[in-house]
């Protein structure tokens, strides 16, 4: 019984590592995201919203209490590409995977911009 590799296995399984490898790029390198955030003007309050998230409130509920960005409900900025965020809100939104009901993922700490203290959360990435 051979072991060996015929060439049209060995392009099947190259092409769908390279596939793989692909589309993890491309994921990483989204050009779209589904963005929420907590803005708050001083650190304190920012910290306080913090604890909240960390106790366990949906950040949402969170959003509603603290945000001063009371244009938007709940934090929810909607699909965000790149260039239209403000340099360090991009750089963190960008850099972070995907949240979950079951695991949130929002920075922390919370990134400072010329607009006060943000707390970053990505529902989607595309």
């Amino acid at each position: 019984m051979s072991t060996a590799l015929t060439l049209p296995l060995c392009c099947c399984l190259y092409e769908g590592s390279v596939r793989e490898k692909t589309q993890a790029a491309l994921l990483s390198q989204s050009r779209m995201q589904n963005v929420r955030h907590i803005l708050c003007e001083k650190h304190g309050k920012c910290m306080e919203a913090m604890e909240k998230l960390k106790s366990g409130v949906r950040f949402s509920e969170v959003a509603s209490q603290y945000s001063e960005d009371k244009a938007r409900q709940g934090g929810d900025l909607g699909w965000m590409t790149r260039g239209s965020m403000v340099g360090p809100f991009q750089e963190a939104a960008f850099a972070l995977s995907v949240s979950t009901m079951d695991k949130p993922v929002y920075t922390d700490p919370p990134v400072k911009t010329k607009f006060g203290y943000h707390i970053i959360m990505v529902e989607g990435k595309k």
